[in-house]
């Protein structure tokens, strides 16, 4: 889906047809894999205009996905913090035609993936905004995406690391 600054009927269908999916699951016995929200953008979004769509489409929904989480706020901005960086590095150095997300919740962490970037991850000192987002995460990495490029994945815990 293309993110629009307007919530579409679409991303409600979108919404409302994951909520079946996991109803439906639910009622035959089977586990709840799917607490997620994907986004895609196209090649005519600069890398700061991804980010403001990106950043803006997920904290719509994020604080849906975390309902009842452990320290939602706290764990919605560091998600946010961290995609808004992902988001900012796969833009500048992007594969594909669009630059696509996942951020999903399993009740303990919070996975971001976004991809696909035509190299490997630089280090901090390359791209310094992911010194933030190693801070932030208890793990990150990449693998080979659908396309010709890596896509790169962090997981936050929910349970918010003391400083």
């Amino acid at each position: 889906m293309t993110i629009s600054h307007d919530f579409s009927l679409l991303s409600v269908i979108g919404l409302q047809t994951m909520a079946a999916r996991r109803g439906a699951a639910a009622s035959h016995g089977v586990p709840d894999l799917d607490n997620s929200i994907e986004f895609r953008l196209g090649p005519e979004h600069t890398p700061v205009q991804s980010m403001r769509r990106a950043r803006g489409f997920v904290a719509r929904v994020l604080p849906a996905l975390l309902a009842g989480a452990p320290h939602a706020k706290a764990v919605e901005e560091a998600a946010l913090a961290v995609l808004t960086e992902l988001v900012d590095v796969t833009a500048r150095h992007r594969a594909s035609v669009d630059l696509s997300g996942r951020v999903s919740y399993d009740g303990d962490h919070v996975l971001i993936t976004v991809g696909e970037m035509g190299r490997p991850l630089p280090a901090p000192e390359e791209e310094p905004g992911l010194f933030l987002v190693h801070r932030m995460v208890d793990d990150i990495g990449q693998h080979c995406g659908d396309g010709d490029g890596y896509a790169t994945w962090v997981s936050i815990p929910v349970r918010m690391k003391t400083q």
